[in-house]
């Protein structure tokens, strides 16, 4: 009998089946496929500039950005070096299932439990970055998401820089618009919408701190991406109407995208706050505001 044969990275792989070639094919590729996103260990494997000899990379820092929460959704390059981490960092909406397929040498570190409490906890973050690849380790931080996009990974990459250690940046699917996908809903739609804003909402539209242009917002027709704005959704619905956005401008709101306990929340501007209380919606949600969220109503 012939095996179902295939390649990866000077990996010969043969199966056989007791004839039967079909599942013989379908194990070879499943093999092969568990290989090149590194969910299968090859302790020989290289990467080329990310090298450090005997497939090992050298010491330094990937940020890896995992997705909307999906482990499935990470990219392939980022779960083959997190296959190759001595250390990882991790967020709290990262895909955390992907850690139980690490090694049992590697040392987790989780960003959401480090010691002196959320306000200095990103310079803690860095540090303890930065003294692991000081240490020779080979460190991958792993974030929900995209690093770059509200994610804080440039502040990361600017104090590993300033200290003299290599950085591999891996970006991820972002959730302002993945998340809205999975919900049936596109952030653009050919005659419908010809901008899109993805807008944080971690301070309220009349924070100090703001340096979103709320009025300029409420002018536009097209699609805003709201994120982290669950807890002053209200706020951020009277800001845009009060600047001219229509009170029955159409709003989704989804909770834990690409999650098994996704929930998606249908409204209006002006009945979104009262809406989202009355269903429970809590963080981790992406809110999309516009013209786009009406159109699966309208098909």
């Amino acid at each position: 009998m012939t095996p179902a044969s295939g390649e990866n990275d000077g990996v010969l792989v043969g199966v056989l089946s007791g004839g039967e070639p079909q599942r013989s094919a379908v194990v070879r590729d499943n093999l092969l496929d568990a290989l090149r996103s590194g969910a299968a260990q090859d302790p020989g494997r290289g990467y080329g500039q990310e090298s450090g000899g005997a497939g090992r990379p050298e010491a330094g820092v990937a940020l890896v950005g995992g997705g909307p929460g999906d482990a499935e959704l990470i990219t392939v390059r980022g779960r083959r070096l997190l296959a190759r981490a001595d250390v990882v960092v991790v967020d709290r909406l990262a895909p955390r299932e992907l850690l139980d397929e690490l090694p049992p040498h590697v040392e987790v570190i989780d960003a959401a439990k480090i010691p002196y409490g959320r306000a200095a906890s990103q310079d803690v973050i860095n540090s303890a970055l930065i003294d692991k690849a000081k240490a020779g380790k080979f460190v991958v931080r792993l974030k929900g998401g995209d690093p770059y996009v509200f994610g804080r990974g440039f502040e990361e990459l600017l104090a590993c820089v300033e200290a003299g250690v290599k950085v591999t940046v891996v970006p991820g699917i972002t959730s302002a618009f993945a998340v809205p996908a999975l919900a049936d809903v596109p952030v653009t739609h050919r005659g419908v919408t010809h901008e899109v804003v993805v807008v944080s909402g971690h301070v309220g539209p009349d924070h100090e701190a703001s340096l979103v242009d709320w009025d300029a917002l409420g002018r536009l027709r097209g699609t805003i991406v709201l994120m982290m704005g669950v807890e002053r959704i209200d706020r951020f619905a009277e800001a845009l109407m009060s600047a001219g956005r229509p009170a029955d401008t159409p709003v989704a709101m989804i909770q834990d995208g690409s999650m098994a306990t996704q929930k998606v929340l249908r409204s209006t501007l002006k009945e979104v706050g009262v809406d989202a209380a009355r269903e429970g919606i809590r963080p981790p949600a992406v809110t999309v505001i516009g013209p786009v969220v009406g159109l699966l109503d309208g098909a």
